[in-house]
Formats: structure tokens, sequence, C-alpha cells
């Protein structure tokens, strides 16, 4: 399936009413994708000026995140990391981290000196992951199209802060994974507080449209079921 047809059949199955978003690192700016044109304060910020149309963002537009940029895999220079420490040190006197966290903080191993940030439907480049906001009732469609449900399998992992540690962990699993997000992403990106972040493997995007058209199904099939039993208590 296309881009176009993978948002198309994502958005539909799910009843999206925000677009899916891929990014993708690379070694270069693509020809003809703009660059960002205006400075973000973090990696996920990124995520929400993606729904409106496709640009490239070099690795340094991440660094005013010093997290999300560690968390992107991408070098940073000296002054940023020694950013990242302090802010790192910051959280654990905040007790919002423990200091035994930090070197297990999942990052993508991808290389690359920039992102390709866009649309699903417009992306110019093969996604590394996609990206969705779910609502609750949208994320339980989600984990058992995912197989998060099945008792037979291992339980589907939903992360935590930092957000988008997701990312990393979708890429380095290739399985479909949540996060509950952390207060920099809901700062960052002003998403409704009743939003879960999905994020999708972008060589599972496939195989993932066609479970869930089963799993929707499926749950239409079981919906129509509990009303007539719930009919049976009016």
């Amino acid at each position: 399936m296309s881009h176009p047809e993978l948002a198309t059949a994502l958005t539909d199955l799910l009843s999206l009413d925000i677009p899916p978003v891929g990014l993708s690192k690379v070694d270069a700016r693509p020809e003809g994708v703009v660059d960002s044109g205006r400075p973000v304060p973090s990696s996920c910020a990124m995520w929400r000026v993606a729904e409106k149309g496709v640009f490239y963002a070099e690795g340094a537009e991440h660094f005013n995140c010093p997290v999300g940029a560690m968390v992107m895999g991408f070098e940073m220079p000296a002054e940023v990391n020694a950013e990242l420490g302090g802010l790192v040190q910051s959280m654990c006197d905040a007790q919002y981290l423990d200091m035994a966290e930090v070197e297990k903080i999942p990052s993508v191993r991808k290389s690359g000196v920039g992102a390709v940030y866009g649309p699903l439907a417009d992306l110019p480049v093969y996604p590394d992951v996609v990206l969705m906001w779910l609502t609750p009732a949208q994320a339980m469609i989600y984990n058992e199209a995912a197989g998060g449900a099945n008792w037979t399998a291992e339980a589907g992992q939903v992360s935590g802060r930092p957000g988008c540690t997701a990312l990393a962990l979708a890429l380095e699993s290739q399985q479909p994974r949540m996060a509950l997000g952390c207060i920099g992403m809901r700062t960052f990106t002003g998403i409704a507080a009743d939003r879960l972040l999905a994020v999708l493997p972008g060589a599972r995007v496939g195989e993932f449209v066609e479970a869930l058209k089963v799993t929707v199904t499926a749950n239409a099939g079981m919906k129509s079921f509990y009303e007539g039993k719930l009919a049976q208590f009016s």
C-alpha cells in the first residue's frame, strides 16, 4: 500500500481526528523538502508541526530539548551534553527521575544528521516510525490489533517518561508501542489530556493495517452482542 493508502486506512479504521505522521532520520535534506523554518522547544513539538506539512530538521534543531535529542540519537556537542547533564541532575534532585534510570533510557540507534517529518500521506521518504494520538477507546483497538491483549503472548508494554522513548523502543523491537507520555511532551505538544501516543515501526504499518481490519470487525460484532445483552436490562 502507498503512504496515502496507509494513512487513510489508519485514519478510517481507528477513527482518528488527527492525521498520522511519519518521520525518518536521514543523512541529508532530501531534494525538494523544505527546512523546518522556525525553532521549536523539543523533538516532540515537531510531531505536531508535521501534521501541517513535510519538512526537514537538522539534528541541531532538536537540541532545545537535550533529552529528546539524546533519545533521537543525534550527536550532540559538548555544551549540549553539559546542559543534558545539568537537566538530568535537576530531575533527580526533584525526584522526577532516579539516577539509576539514566543509563537505561533508550535512544534511536539509526544514524543520521537530521530528520524528515510530515503527514504519513505526504511523506516522501520511507518512515522509520509512524505516530498517532489515540483516545483510550482507540488505544484499546490499537492494543488488540498489535497483539498486546493476547494472553498467549508477551504482554504489550506502555512506556512513560520521556514520552519520546516510545520511538526508540518501537524501532529497536520492531513492535507497535504506546506511551502515556511525560509532562514535557504534554507541555510542548499541547496535546489533549485524554490522548496517548502510539508508535508503529514503519516497516510494519501495512501488516498492522491488516490486523487492524480484523480487530475492528471483531469488535463491531462484539459490540452488537453486548448492546443486545444490555437491551435486556433496559
